[in-house]
């Protein structure tokens, strides 16, 4: 949700912000605005809609300047227009800013009574009059900046600039992501290291109550309250070539088929090994492990899903009890602790608002075994746990997580096996066995993603649907989950998702010829069941659409289409059912002309609550 892009460089910087606003599109934003220092003083441009919007204004303007900060807003206070669009201008500053600032009613009061007027609905104006405010007691924006959020209260990252300092830009970050950005050139700041890909790989990572001051030649950071810190620099893993498009229409088909690399990419380090090790989740994990009673796994969305798919192997192959809660709920809910637990978050981006301070929330109640599995090494989440396994799936810039999802599946499977082996519940054949189902994953997505032809011809039956249902069993409810989310997220179609067993508590009612019915079948003890309610909904004209595995005794007829995976997969088939439903989600949004990669009322990174 929102991105921030900052420079102060030797040269016109224009085009850096707006290169880099293109590269945090996928965060998803409503409007886009930008504001430079040049020869004739402070200049703000502002759009609504897409960045390309705003850099036609650039291009037509001739905008120029060497110290700019740049923003594409998420609404959170304020309908999207172009007066909530960020950057937020007060007297000779401009301020954009990422998070919520809980306490802005009351600031605003006071400003007010200051004679401060207000020109938006925005929580941001608040900071940048606040910020006025404090000018009137220092000269230096940089201490005033401080002595400003000092008084704030929520999350935020902050770029402020100032005509009259026209040299430096001032960031700061709290609960909101925010790094910096080093180069002979010049430095920069931004939301996310892939906005600064095109000037440089050199990154400083803020920690929250972090302020910095950036300057052509260097930078300093320091606390809140003036004292100064030293962060270490790092050079990021990323590379320009991984979040380009290349030959592919859209970021999700590209991520969809990127899953083969990922999975294999994630898993690189079992290489040739004959046994699971649990240092792969950090030096003090089979200590950890051994302490711990019960698992509790705490995500947010697809990440949820697959931690309650990690809930059946847990518990069925290592015997430990495991609970899974949505972030957003745990951290607010009361709940019985047992310092016993290991707590486990899942996340994407590292920077889930929710998760992070379901996991503070967690360690307040004295649960200190901790352990993520997150995608960026970089992240928040990651410098708060203890244990972490960084799945290697690269960029995903697609809303709608995919890639990310199969390898937090394979990173789930190889905790269980290691929870087993540690219980002794794992013999070494069986290890051995599992770890050759492991390796050979890659391949066995690779020949699911071969059912794409006959999944195209699927969605143009789908298209005109308006609602669906997705029915799973087992461990594959989860993935029937996965399924309708995906559709609704990128086509816009009402679809939902239930046990199967279920189907006659409720569901029933809603099947008719209108109503595409998606079932999840792999061949496992559950397929008899499954098929009596499958049963059920052809008793009532519902037509089926059935996933099944090659091996399953499921008939194509009359009213139900068959799609036979290559291979059935044992406790691993969740990773592979799971890609059909995925390309079915892609190609029916294709069909209807939605947009696939920044689905509407919807954000990549969700930073806020």
């Amino acid at each position: 949700m929102c991105g921030i892009v900052a420079a102060v460089a030797d040269r016109n910087i224009v085009s850096v912000l707006l290169q880099g606003l293109r590269r945090l599109e996928y965060r998803g934003y409503d409007s886009a605005g930008l504001a430079l220092v040049d020869g004739t003083g402070l200049r703000r441009l502002r759009a609504v809609g897409r960045v390309a919007e705003l850099a036609a204004q650039a291009e037509a303007s001739r905008a120029e300047g060497r110290t700019g900060i740049a923003h594409t807003r998420w609404a959170t206070h304020g309908v999207p227009c172009e007066r909530n669009a960020h950057p937020h201008v007060s007297g000779g500053l401009a301020v954009v800013h990422n998070g919520i600032i809980e306490n802005h009613e009351a600031l605003r009061a006071r400003l007010k009574s200051e004679g401060y007027v207000f020109t938006s609905d925005t929580d941001t104006e608040v900071v940048a009059h606040l910020i006025d405010h404090e000018l009137k007691r220092t000269p230096d924006l940089f201490a005033a900046t401080r002595a400003a959020i000092a008084q704030l209260q929520g999350a935020y990252a902050l770029a402020v600039l100032r005509e009259a300092e026209p040299e430096r830009v001032i960031v700061a970050r709290e609960g909101s992501p925010l790094l910096l950005g080093l180069s002979a050139e010049g430095n920069y700041a931004a939301s996310d290291a892939s906005a600064l890909l095109q000037v440089t790989r050199r990154i400083v990572y803020l920690e929250n109550g972090d302020c910095a001051e950036l300057t052509r030649t260097g930078h300093r950071v320091t606390r809140v309250d003036g004292s100064p810190v030293t962060r270490p620099e790092t050079e990021t893993y990323l590379s320009a070539d991984a979040v380009e498009l290349g030959p592919y229409r859209h970021y999700m088909q590209k991520e969809i088929f990127e899953q083969p690399t990922a999975l294999a990419n994630t898993l690189e380090m079992l290489g040739a090994a004959r046994s699971v090790q649990p240092g792969l989740f950090g030096a003090r994990c089979e200590e950890t492990l051994k302490e711990i009673g019960q698992v509790l796994i705490i995500a947010c969305g697809t990440s949820h899903h697959a931690g309650l798919v990690a809930r059946y192997w847990i518990e069925a192959l290592a015997g430990v009890p495991c609970n899974v809660e949505v972030a957003s709920e745990y951290r607010y809910r009361e709940s019985v602790a047992d310092p016993r637990t290991l707590v486990v978050t899942l996340s994407q981006s590292g920077e889930t608002a929710d998760t992070l301070a379901a996991l503070q929330h967690a360690k307040s109640l004295g649960m200190r075994h901790t352990l993520c599995i997150c995608n960026v090494p970089e992240s928040s989440l990651v410098r708060e746990n203890d244990l972490r396994f960084i799945t290697r799936a690269g960029p995903e810039i697609g809303v709608a997580s995919t890639k990310a999802f199969t390898t937090q599946l394979a990173a789930l499977y190889l905790l269980t096996l290691i929870l087993a082996k540690l219980r002794g519940r794992l013999s070494e054949s069986t290890e051995a066995a599992e770890l050759q189902h492991l390796r050979h994953l890659p391949m066995a997505v690779s020949r699911a993603l071969e059912l794409e032809p006959r999944i195209r011809e699927w969605a143009e039956r789908f298209a005109m649907k308006q609602d669906a249902l997705f029915l799973g069993r087992g461990r594959h409810y989860p993935i029937a989950l996965e399924g309708a989310l995906k559709l609704k997220e990128i086509t816009y179609i009402h679809a939902e998702a239930y046990p199967a067993g279920e189907l006659k508590h409720g569901p029933l009612a809603l099947v008719d010829k209108d109503m595409p019915v998606i079932a999840v079948a792999p061949n496992d003890a559950l397929l008899e069941k499954l098929k009596s309610n499958l049963q059920e909904v052809r008793a009532r004209g519902g037509e089926l659409y059935v996933f099944a595995d090659a091996d399953s005794e499921i008939a194509e007829t009359a009213g139900v289409h068959l799609l036979r995976l290559p291979e059935h997969y044992g406790q691993l088939s969740a990773l592979l059912h799971v890609v059909p439903l995925q390309l079915l989600a892609y190609h029916v949004a294709l069909v209807r002309g939605t947009d696939v990669d920044k689905p509407r009322n919807l954000a990549k990174s969700v930073t806020v609550e």
